[in-house]
């Protein structure tokens, strides 16, 4: 794709700093032959999505069930609050994808604890794991709970809505400096996924790390993921959908939309505003504006796409 950067600079501080959103109230995006457009702000955007004709999924990322520190020491809390959100959505979404890190430290409580919570949401829920959803020592926690029916590490993809789902495993393998990775034997099977699809099916890829090339200083993009996003650069409508970064950006690239979603349990600085990643305290008040979940609308036979990022407060 033309003028993505997929090498090891990524793209400038100050290209990441424009198009990251910060603001509390949340944005609706519709993107139109890869042009994006804000309709407005959560209030006004949460009416028209629940008027909007067509299919809404849920994106919900890094939970972290388990964290306790400073940062937040309830994540299980605001997990709970995330999902009484979700409950309280005036259109019932048709299913929910968690983007990774669902656990800190792959406890199996945390997974229980987890689940307990985000299945009163009563959605069908497809995971991809995070990296710290893999650090038990036989790495199987999660694979026993989410990993029936999947290939290799985990990848699989689904149909709905007329739109094809492809979750993506990238923390497996993690390469100098925490970048991701996806391997030859995931992206030869990501290669027969597509064959065969028409062009003009929307594509929805989603996985922990993001794919393209946030800021590889502090491990924030994967390596190989040019390599996937080559496999997809022909189809008229291309979503990606990210979490691990724990903030909300975006990025349009012809007819692709790169999207990151906010966690759920705690915030993390934005790229290079400090010495390195990880859990950033803020102030009581201002913490749930930080945190929150997103909704994607698809309309059907339209190549448009609705995402609105709500935070927990605010």
């Amino acid at each position: 794709m033309s003028g993505h950067d997929h090498g090891g600079d990524g793209v400038s501080r100050r290209k990441v700093l424009e198009c990251m959103t910060w603001a509390g109230t949340g944005v609706l995006w519709t993107v139109t032959g890869g042009v994006p457009r804000s309709l407005g702000i959560i209030d006004s955007a949460a009416a028209a999505t629940a008027a909007a004709p067509g299919m809404t999924f849920l994106q919900i990322s890094d939970s972290h069930v388990g964290f306790d520190k400073p940062a937040n020491p309830n994540a299980l809390g605001t997990l709970e609050e995330a999902v009484g959100k979700i409950n309280a959505m005036p259109a019932k979404p048709s299913f929910m994808i968690h983007t990774g890190d669902i656990t800190h430290l792959s406890k199996a409580a945390e997974f229980d604890n987890a689940e307990r919570i985000i299945s009163q949401t009563k959605l069908d829920v497809h995971y991809v794991p995070g990296e710290h959803d893999f650090i038990d020592e036989e790495v199987k926690l999660y694979r026993e709970r989410y990993g029936r029916g999947t290939k290799g590490h985990g990848w699989y993809s689904f149909d709905a809505g007329g739109v094809h789902f492809i979750g993506l495993v990238n923390v497996v393998d993690l390469k100098a400096g925490g970048l991701g990775n996806l391997g030859a034997e995931q992206l030869a099977w990501l290669e027969d996924d597509l064959r065969g699809k028409s062009k003009s099916t929307p594509i929805v890829l989603f996985a922990h790390i993001p794919l393209w090339t946030v800021y590889p200083e502090w491990g924030w993009g994967t390596e190989d993921g040019g390599r996937a996003l080559e496999q997809v650069k022909g189809f008229g409508s291309v979503t990606v959908l990210n979490g691990h970064i724990h903030q909300v950006m975006q990025k349009v690239e012809g007819n692709v939309t790169f999207h990151t979603a906010r966690s759920t349990a705690f915030p993390q600085p934005a790229p290079g505003a400090a010495p390195s990643p990880g859990p950033m305290k803020v102030e009581d008040t201002k913490l749930r504006g930080m945190l929150g979940v997103a909704s994607i609308n698809f309309k059907q036979n339209e190549q448009r796409l609705a995402i609105i990022d709500t935070p927990l407060q605010g």
